[in-house]
């Protein structure tokens, strides 16, 4: 088996090149999670001959800086994965067994696996992946991913956008909403996320509500819909039905606003038209391209949706198997 592990620092994603196995399992590395511990117990269910991996979890506010959170996801995985061949994705694409390299060149590589897999495909577009925490934008020219190489400088690029499907705070996608007739702000404390918006609205089901709730309550919409009347600073019996669909829908414009002004700005950059949108948020950045009049193809039309939402881990494993063919 080849097998490919994307190490974020909420989730950790598998896949193999096959595509029979996907897997999320929430891994918030900042709660002095036992990372060997957990990855054995992947190593052992999958027992994978070959292994590629991908991290963006060096960012992880456990970690004193990149450098170490690279360092210490490198242990865990060599520990862990011990009897596989390891390699791993640099911010170019391309794989490396690690070893004398600079540990930043391993770090906020996760979208690389997926450019280098798609610029393979469609030469002129732009990359889109929105997961539970974040939403890529890599635009990709003449087959070539032209994104900046640091989550710092693709935040300076609009290549990064800090909004997703489960994790981001309500109170960073816009500090009010209009209600009766007034502009009512919105409550600067994490009492609700996108998740709670995104249940609410119909966009994921219970199910797919992985991450920690903001209160350590239900996942269920009506603990979804306390929380988000929260973010007003109120109990749900002071708004009605009709005005908290009217808050969750101008909250879900806002996301929506947000990632599309960071795509349109790449767009213009570097002439695209085309998105090419993977992750758990297909369904958003499908929104987006429509009302930003771009083209779009999601992945999981050719790949399901189910290694859509694993796509780097998937890519990563694909770019593992590609490279041992060619030998």
């Amino acid at each position: 088996m080849v097998l490919g592990i994307d190490i974020g620092g909420a989730n950790t994603k598998v896949a193999s090149s096959d595509g029979r196995v996907v897997e999320i399992t929430y891994l918030p590395l900042w709660k002095d999670v036992l990372l060997v511990e957990e990855l054995s117990k992947i190593a052992e269910r999958f027992k994978p001959d070959k292994l590629a991996v991908t991290m963006t979890g060096e960012l992880a506010d456990c970690f004193p800086d990149k450098r170490c959170g690279v360092r210490a996801i490198k242990q865990g995985v060599e520990a862990a994965f011990s009897d596989s061949m390891i390699r791993y994705v640099d911010v170019n694409g391309m794989l490396t067994d690690g070893s004398n390299v600079d540990e930043l060149s391993l770090a906020a590589a996760n979208w690389c696996a997926s450019a280098r897999f798609i610029a393979e495909e469609f030469e002129d577009c732009i990359f889109v992946d929105m997961g539970s925490t974040t939403t890529d934008i890599i635009p990709i020219v003449s087959g070539t991913q032209r994104a900046h190489t640091t989550d710092f400088q693709r935040l300076l690029y609009s290549e990064l956008v800090y909004a997703g499907m489960l994790r981001t705070s309500i109170a960073a996608l816009t500090d009010h909403v209009h209600l009766r007739g007034r502009i009512c702000g919105i409550a600067s404390e994490y009492f609700s996320n996108t998740a709670d918006l995104n249940l609410a609205m119909g966009l994921i089901g219970e199910d797919e509500y992985t991450c920690e709730t903001p209160d350590g309550g239900g996942k269920d919409v009506a603990s979804a819909e306390r929380r988000l009347a929260r973010m007003l600073c109120a109990d749900p019996g002071e708004l009605g039905r009709g005005e908290m669909r009217e808050v969750a829908e101008e909250l879900h414009h806002a996301q929506v606003d947000r990632i599309k002004r960071a795509i349109k700005a790449v767009a213009e950059e570097y002439g695209l038209s085309r998105i090419i949108a993977c992750g758990i948020g297909e369904a958003v950045v499908e929104e987006v391209a429509v009302i930003a009049e771009l083209e779009i193809t999601l992945v999981s039309e050719a790949y399901g949706k189910r290694v859509s939402s694993v796509f780097p881990a998937y890519a990563a494993a694909r770019l593992m198997e590609n490279a041992l063919t060619h030998q």
